[in-house]
């Protein structure tokens, strides 16, 4: 027999572990200290952020940072105690539960306390063995985790390809039919690493040939897209044909949380179901009541969102002029990929943090294909035209210095790098 603890110490580290010893502490669980914003030190030097799901700049709004503090003074961190169904119910998480449902378009709503968790409950809650789920290749990771707990039968459709899904959806109805079942959709509204958005209206569509219901992951659509920011589907004029509509705070409202919009007979199920709001505590009341001073902002307040996106639109437009692959990103989210390997965008980052102090995330192979690497830039109504003209001159000077090849070189130490 191999102990648990002997094979675990043997092992490579798992996927991302493997590369700790390298990676720990840098790019892995690096360290960003100071207010949140554009400006935050790193490493110990200021750098230029680039790397925080903060879009519309509210984590540090004065209006904010007192509906936090207040909500603490009224009840602490703690209240209420217990989970929703047992002692954690109140007057505060209905009323913030009607105002999203309204926001979004739906009759009736759940407030969750992850995110994450929440996604993956609702689809472990929505389906049985008897049903189908047909889903996008390149659903988030609590998706993914979603379909590993249900017990339904699953299939996958080419990311975005609409003649993938019309496939699939044409095998998944007829097995469904045969178990006594039925079908759901799962795709999202914005994908958060390409920045592409999924098709929803095109989706909707779809329905008119064959039965299904849609769900859809919204946590990077709620507060950027759409005439009022309600998200992806008011983008597409398509919310009444959303069945399942789901967003989490993590993104424009900068807190903890999740909410889940539907008809009333799907949310009071969800409500007596979910194994992981059932037997986990309430969302605490202090974020309950801040994340309500946030939706009053985005609703009240839409100059945030304009401001956000006159920084997109002028960041995007200005690397894609100097030559820049963005993929097809069609959201706040900004991918720029080079033709390199993954030594080599490590000392890009490396150069950029170090020695033109800007802060971006690195992504590479699985996510991108194998010789590239993407840079994934998140900009935010906090950025200034100022921090957008110096980035994209580093970048170009990045670029011209990747094609002469001065990154072609062995990974600095980085523990000389890494400051104690």
């Amino acid at each position: 027999m191999k102990d648990i603890f002997d094979r675990i110490k043997e092992s490579n580290g798992g996927p991302l572990g493997q590369y700790q010893k390298n990676a720990d502490g840098y790019f892995m669980f690096p360290k960003l200290e100071g207010e949140i914003g554009p400006e935050m030190v790193f490493n110990g030097k200021k750098v230029l952020n680039w790397s925080l799901n903060n879009y519309l700049g509210l984590a540090n709004l004065p209006e904010v940072r007192e509906a936090d503090a207040e909500g603490a003074r009224r009840w602490g961190l703690g209240a209420p105690m217990g989970a929703r169904m047992m002692s954690g119910h109140t007057v505060y998480h209905e009323e913030f539960e009607k105002m999203l449902a309204d926001f979004i378009g739906k009759p009736a709503g759940y407030l969750m306390n992850f995110g994450y968790q929440g996604m993956l409950s609702i689809i472990d809650v929505l389906t049985t063995r008897r049903d189908v789920i047909v889903y996008d290749a390149e659903a988030h990771a609590c998706i993914m985790d979603g379909l590993r707990l249900s017990f339904a039968k699953r299939y996958v459709y080419q990311h975005n390809n609409m003649e993938s899904l019309r496939k699939q959806l044409e095998v998944a109805c007829k097995l469904a039919e045969q178990q006594g079942g039925g079908v759901l959709v799962i795709t999202e509204g914005v994908y958060g690493m390409a920045g592409d958005l999924g098709k929803l209206d095109e989706i909707v569509a779809l329905k008119k040939e064959y039965p299904f219901r849609l769900l859809i992951d919204d946590a990077h659509g709620l507060g950027t897209m759409g005439k009022r920011g309600s998200g992806t589907p008011e983008h597409f004029g398509c919310e009444d044909g959303i069945d399942v509509h789901f967003c989490a705070f993590a993104k424009s409202m900068a807190l903890i949380g999740g909410f889940v919009g539907s008809e009333p007979e799907i949310i009071d199920h969800l409500r007596f179901n979910m194994r992981s709001q059932i037997y986990a505590k309430s969302l605490p009341l202090p974020i309950v009541y801040g994340a309500k001073k946030r939706l009053e902002l985005i609703i009240e307040h839409p100059e945030y969102r304009e401001h956000l996106w006159e920084i997109v639109n002028t960041l995007q437009g200005a690397l894609r002029e100097e030559g820049f692959n963005l993929g097809n990103t069609q959201s706040p989210v900004t991918p720029v990929y080079f033709e390199a390997g993954v030594n080599e965008g490590t000392n890009v980052v490396v150069d950029l943090r170090e020695n033109y102090g800007i802060f971006c995330s690195i992504v590479t192979y699985p996510v991108v294909p194998k010789g590239q690497v993407m840079l994934r830039i998140i900009p935010t109504a906090s950025h200034t035209m100022e921090h957008v003209k110096r980035t994209v001159e580093v970048f170009k000077e990045i670029k011209a210095k990747l094609d002469r090849g001065e990154y072609n070189k062995p990974m600095p130490d980085m523990n000389l790098v890494k400051r104690k």
